[in-house]
């Protein structure tokens, strides 16, 4: 990788300025390998040298992946006159400039949701030709029906004309209001409007896949985990329905009836 200007790799990577950089610099709040340089334009080698801002290491990787838990009344939004954002629950330190919610989850709903400043993956992403599938676990208001796997799995017109594709819905082992959805699209409000649709309301929704991203454990709701580049990939890799639902059903519904 050819050497970068310092001020040029910082903010890249922070939500700092050019100008703050300079400032920042000049007052030693800037190091190299472990030295403070006190100029911005210094010439570094990105995968070679270590570089720290106000005590922070930065990453020599251009683009930032963040999986957060989200947890209710947070929109996925930039713009903090929509209410409290999602980009909230990732610390200040580690913003970059253009970091933003890669697809959407609804202000009522939880679970996985990736935070990313890298445009070109998120589009990828969220392309209709990608058909990402995702995962959801629902609390619904009355007991599931053995009718709605093939209603689902023959796709619906919902009540405003949408019309939506083949979808996979399982009831939980473990409770008759508890079921699994597998989508490979996003409309509006799509889970709750198809349950709507076949009778049923859904109290409590959360996502827990993207593509062969699985939810871990550990990640609790408000929670986030930087994602390594072979992990961020696990996005366009296939997972199986049947199979994810026979070993992770019982673990998902426990937390969610214990809510």
């Amino acid at each position: 990788m050819p050497s970068v200007r310092l001020d040029k790799f910082i903010s890249e990577r922070t939500e700092y300025t050019r100008s703050q950089i300079k400032q920042l610099a000049a007052k030693g709040s800037v190091t190299v390998n472990g030295i403070a340089v006190k100029k911005s334009d210094t010439k570094i080698d990105p995968e070679n040298d270590s570089v720290t801002v106000c005590g922070q290491a930065l990453s020599e990787n251009r683009y930032r992946y963040f999986l957060v838990n989200k947890p209710e009344g947070y929109v996925c939004s930039t713009d903090e006159k929509d209410g409290e954002i999602v980009l909230n629950l990732i610390p200040p330190e580690l913003r970059s400039k253009g970091l933003f919610p890669a697809g959407r989850l609804d202000k009522d709903s939880t679970g996985a949701l990736l935070i990313t400043d890298d445009g070109e993956l998120a589009h990828r992403m969220l392309s209709p030709k990608r058909h990402i599938s995702k995962i959801y676990i629902v609390k619904l208001d009355r007991p599931f029906e053995s009718k709605y796997v093939n209603e689902f799995e023959k796709g619906m017109v919902l009540a405003n004309g949408d019309t939506c594709r083949s979808a996979k819905v399982r009831c939980s082992p473990d409770c008759e209001t508890v079921a699994f959805v597998e989508l490979t699209e996003g409309k509006y409000h799509q889970v709750r409007r198809m349950f709507s649709a076949v009778g049923n309301h859904v109290q409590f929704l959360q996502r827990i896949s993207l593509g062969s991203l699985i939810l871990p454990e550990k990640l609790r709701s408000g929670m986030y985990m930087e994602l390594l580049h072979k992990d961020v990939e696990n996005l366009f890799l296939p997972l199986d329905f049947d199979i994810f639902f026979t070993e992770n059903a019982s673990f998902f519904s426990a937390n969610l009836i214990n809510k």
